[in-house]
């Protein structure tokens, strides 16, 4: 048994030194540049096939060989950073529904965090919001099993699921004594990524709840239609618990208010990597302030909007510290449904200042736990009102939302100031 079993190690040994060998010349044939690979790490190999063999011969259950460097290859890339993955064929199909703006599940953007999984923001009018999900949720358990061991798509896998169909998520959250028990029930997650009011004469609102290859062009169609029913004093932009999307869409956004300077550049080990982003002329406002609010559930394209408005003075940044999702990640195909996702560049404001881990720091700093409220002495007892006055005494938008009324407030200072 032993001479069959290391007849086999040298077998698989050899077999898997000459694929890595035969690839490495062919992609790196030629270079000579730090990226190459100078030397294949033959030792570290000869201990991934030790590995692999003793898997084969002595775990419990027979395991399949694609199943087995599957797993290893999934490894390789989530034990670089949270954000690099392997993408089969469902993940693959799953990426191409949510940069469209249409997709199952729950409506939250994830990542992982000391082993569990970690909500970024939970998405605009989704099951998860309506069930009371926030960013910075941790995910511990998932239908009472533990996330802990699971790569991030197996998580994200076990909560998609047929519509209708129910899922319990336990959650650790902050300032919270016991785990929370939310079930919640799954749908079909369509996603408008912009939607705008106005909230007063002269000043409006426009949310964007995540970027899609589509959010630049509302946008300006939403701010053209404010500006010629109503005119526009002030804008607000709602970057809160936007978890990012497509670096297009931020782009795009940042453009619309920029009359030309750089929006972001990124840095890898590659030439390809080294990209800068710079703004067109115009601004779709013309020059009218601008209030951005952002919190702890505004995450990557998010941040590269309001760290590229803020470094040019163009906007105040008001609200909590950002997320912090400064990287960039490349999708890298292995076949025609299979890939890889791997992280290859960080983003930096124009400015310089890194977005990874430190994100975008607000100009006005706002307690999130603040609501605005009325005490009863202000209002009117709502039973002694006939239907109509009712309706008419029905709370503002940013009557309801303390981070949305003091941006609302300090545009209106600002015209004040400026003599507006």
């Amino acid at each position: 048994m032993n001479k069959l079993f290391h007849s086999g190690y040298g077998l698989l040994t050899g077999l898997v030194l000459g694929i890595m060998l035969s690839v490495s010349v062919g992609v790196y044939a030629g270079r000579d540049d730090a990226a190459g690979l100078s030397a294949l790490p033959v030792e570290d190999l000869q201990r991934f096939t030790d590995v692999y063999m003793r898997i084969k011969r002595n775990y419990v259950e027979e395991v399949d060989d694609s199943e087995l460097l599957d797993n290893a290859i999934q490894g390789m890339l989530t034990g670089l950073d949270e954000h690099s993955s392997y993408l089969d064929e469902d993940d693959f199909r799953d990426m191409e529904a949510g940069t469209s703006g249409e997709f199952g599940g729950l409506g939250i953007e994830v990542g992982m965090e000391d082993g569990f999984v970690k909500v970024i923001a939970p998405i605009d009018d989704t099951p998860a919001e309506r069930a009371g999900i926030q960013a910075g949720d941790l995910i511990v358990r998932l239908d009472g099993d533990s996330v802990r061991g699971m790569t991030l798509s197996d998580a994200v896998s076990r909560m998609r699921g047929e519509q209708g169909s129910d899922i319990t998520l336990t959650v650790v959250r902050d300032g919270e004594d016991q785990p929370l028990e939310i079930t919640i029930t799954r749908d079909i997650i369509q996603v408008e990524s912009v939607r705008s009011e106005m909230l007063e004469e002269g000043y409006g609102y426009v949310r964007v709840s995540n970027f899609q290859t589509r959010t630049a062009r509302d946008l300006v169609s939403a701010i053209e239609e404010l500006k010629e029913a109503h005119g526009l004093k002030g804008l607000v932009l709602d970057l809160r618990n936007n978890p990012g999307g497509i670096l297009n869409g931020a782009v795009g956004v940042s453009d619309a208010f920029l009359d030309g300077g750089r929006i972001v550049y990124t840095e890898g080990r590659l030439d390809e990597a080294q990209i800068e982003y710079d703004a067109s002329p115009g601004d779709v406002l013309d020059g009218v302030p601008m209030v951005v609010l952002v919190n702890r559930g505004s995450a990557s394209a998010s941040e590269i909007v309001a760290g590229a408005l803020q470094d040019h003075g163009r906007a105040i940044i008001m609200g909590q510290n950002s997320f912090g999702k400064g990287s960039v990640q490349t999708i890298l195909p292995l076949s025609e449904r299979t890939g890889i996702k791997l992280t290859t560049a960080r983003y930096f404001t124009p400015d310089g200042r890194s977005i990874q881990d430190e994100g975008i720091n607000p100009d006005i700093a706002l307690d999130e736990r603040l609501r605005v409220s009325r005490s009863e002495d202000d209002e009117p007892a709502r039973r002694d009102l006939p239907e109509d006055v009712e309706d008419e005494e029905e709370e503002s938008l940013a009557e309801r939302d303390f981070g949305l009324n003091e941006a609302l407030n300090l545009l209106k200072g600002l015209n004040f100031y400026n003599g507006r």
